[in-house]
């Protein structure tokens, strides 16, 4: 899997608690030497963190921070978020709340 903490440039920015991230893809090969077909992969529930949205207000107005920040790499569920498309490359749009882990 990509480890690497490459800066992508989006004209997209999240609002609110939501996360712009990057599905880490890696190649799936069979035993034989088959390799699968995209449509035949199940999707990958690591993702890069693109950008983040400033937070919601708590009670008092202030906003939370966020638990995530640019670079990081998350575990998120698995049929969570929003996935765009932009300028061919896609990305997954997920709220806060449906990011599991972030995985060092």
């Amino acid at each position: 899997m990509e480890t690497t903490k490459e800066a992508v440039k989006t004209t997209l920015k999240p609002l609110g608690n939501r996360v712009l991230a990057k599905r880490l893809e890696h190649e799936e090969k069979l035993k034989g030497g088959l390799i699968l077909p995209d449509s035949a992969k199940k999707k990958q529930e690591t993702a890069l963190v693109i950008a983040v949205g400033p937070g919601l207000p708590n009670k008092e107005g202030k906003l939370q921070p966020m638990p995530v920040q640019v670079g990081d790499k998350i575990l998120m569920d698995k049929y969570s978020g929003q996935e765009v498309t932009l300028d061919d490359e896609e990305f997954v749009i997920v709220k806060a709340d449906d990011i599991v882990a972030i995985v060092q």
